[in-house]
């Protein structure tokens, strides 16, 4: 009987975890939305992207959060189905690419740098809906992913000193 308990203890507490940084996705997003969307965009809630390296449960957190906050996207049509598809993608690929780095702030660097890299599919997504030029296109949504993800780099490993999202 014990053992179901303690089992459904951590059950309640990664749902809930879960749950937390999927409504923080969506609340920072929504909050900074003029600056979450279109060809220019600074989507500062892609640091939840690096809670990934920490858990598994940050995968579906984050791609929660990313399908409800591009439900505000001007291309959401697009943008909800192919933005959740992709970041869990992309989630999954950091995490096996980084699995046996020790260095926490070389896995950040290589995480940064795939999820930077990924933008190809909003660039794609805005050309297609927006008849917007690709190669620009791509070039500043990814100039302000990687600021997104610099300042969210150093803001994730700086809470998790205090937080430890492994638990």
């Amino acid at each position: 009987m014990g053992t179901s308990l303690a089992t459904s203890r951590v059950a309640v507490g990664d749902i809930t975890k879960t749950a937390i940084v999927a409504a923080l996705y969506v609340a920072v997003t929504v909050v900074l939305a003029v600056i979450s969307f279109g060809a220019v965009q600074l989507r500062l809630a892609e640091m939840f992207n690096y809670l990934a390296l920490y858990h598994k449960r940050y995968l579906i957190a984050v791609t929660i959060g990313v399908v409800l906050a591009n439900f505000l996207s001007p291309t959401w049509i697009l943008d909800v189905p192919i933005g959740g598809i992709c970041t869990f993608i992309v989630l999954v690929i950091c995490r096996a690419v980084t699995k046996k780095m020790k260095n926490e702030v070389m896995k950040f660097v290589v995480t940064g740098i795939i999820v930077t890299a990924s933008m190809f599919t909003v660039a794609a997504q805005l050309t297609i809906m927006l008849d917007l030029p690709f190669w620009p296109t791509y070039g500043m949504v990814a100039v302000g992913e990687a600021l997104s993800m610099t300042v969210g780099g150093v803001t994730i490993y700086l809470l998790n000193k205090k937080l430890h999202f492994a638990n």
